[in-house]
């Protein structure tokens, strides 16, 4: 299923458990290599991402020379936003072409967000869906552009006010393009204590149509914190994405490798048999207890065939295999066919 199928399918109003869809953002951790690049899509793939997402833009159009830095400095240590990104903006139509006829070979969905809006119109053939970067949430008229080519959008919503979020999907709604929105805070790491996981239920309130999902940027570890995101309603997850998170750079510290991949599929696996579905009926596995720990109607004394029960000659006690207490009422008042001993399990038979 592509990321477009997930989103127009998805039942937004269901707070059943949905396993979300993953998404690898290996943005420029490829580093303008090909060969680094093919083998970030055979790792996600392997780990069991759905997606893997790059990034497509270029240092002259996405920021000034004066543009200063917002990540951590003792991580990367280029103070300029257009130096860093100078770094890495070799790839470009040819290149992402080529990584996108990898990917289908990998059987890893191909995504690469757009910065500009040439990167936008050659990436509109390769993609099923448009991912916004927060970067851009307020960026209307390259937000309509997007909208313009009719296909479902991924909006990450760090660092904004809520009338922020409300704005753009109203432009976007404008447009109809279907919409997910992904909980995301714009530090690069962002500690734990920053993540405000809780806004996804906010998210899920406030936009009770759309698909809410959650962009990470806290460092890996254990990844509890992707598992609790899901278990908050995150339907789409995304997280960078590197082969070596000990490379200096400031899109490799704060990701995650192929071993976290792995563990996290494998949680996600294990929250789904532990939250199973909101049918409440017995299971198969109960069904001894069922019986068994249940109570049943018992004689609390000895009962002469020919007597009428009495309040006083019966109580209850396990098993459940029994006429249960909920006949208490209907018990009362029968006559009794034969005699019955104390501490008898009562059955309808025995009565008239």
């Amino acid at each position: 299923m592509t990321i477009a199928d997930f989103i127009l399918s998805n039942n937004t109003g269901d707070d059943s458990f949905v396993e979300p869809f993953i998404i690898a953002e290996a943005g420029v951790n490829h580093e303008c290599s090909m060969t680094l690049a093919r083998r970030l899509i055979d790792e996600a793939a392997f780990a069991g991402a759905n997606a893997i997402k790059f990034q497509t833009y270029k240092a002259s159009t996405i920021a000034s020379v004066n543009s200063p830095a917002y990540w951590d400095l003792s991580k990367e240590s280029t103070k300029s936003q257009y130096e860093l990104f100078k770094k890495y903006d070799k790839f470009w139509k040819s290149e992402f072409e080529q990584l996108h006829k990898y990917c289908d070979e990998a059987g890893i969905e191909f995504l690469s967000t757009p910065f500009d809006i040439e990167s936008a119109k050659f990436l509109n053939n390769l993609m099923s869906v448009f991912k916004i970067s927060s970067s851009d949430l307020n960026n209307k008229p390259f937000i309509e552009h997007i909208c313009s080519y009719g296909k479902p959008i991924i909006l990450s919503t760090g660092a904004s006010y809520m009338w922020e979020i409300e704005q753009s999907v109203e432009w976007i709604s404008n447009f109809g393009n279907p919409l997910a929105l992904l909980h995301c805070i714009l530090n690069y790491p962002t500690d734990d204590k920053n993540a405000n996981l809780a806004i996804i239920k906010t998210l899920r309130n406030k936009f009770p149509n759309n698909i809410i999902g959650y962009s990470d940027h806290t460092l890996p570890k254990d990844m509890k914190v992707l598992e609790l995101a899901t278990i908050l309603g995150a339907r789409i997850i995304e997280k960078h994405f590197t082969h070596d998170k000990s490379l200096p750079g400031n899109d490799h510290y704060h990701a995650m490798d192929k071993e976290d991949l792995i563990q996290l599929s494998k949680r996600i696996s294990k929250l789904r048999q532990l939250l199973g579905d909101q049918q409440r009926r017995p299971l198969s596995s109960e069904e001894i207890s069922r019986t068994n720990a249940r109570r049943s109607l018992v004689a609390k004394r000895n009962i002469k065939a020919g007597n009428k029960i009495k309040h006083q000659d019966i109580t209850w006690k396990r098993p459940g295999n029994g006429i249960s207490p909920v006949d208490f009422e209907k018990v009362v008042g029968r006559k009794v066919r034969q005699d019955i001993p104390n501490d008898s399990v009562l059955s309808w038979d025995m009565f008239d």
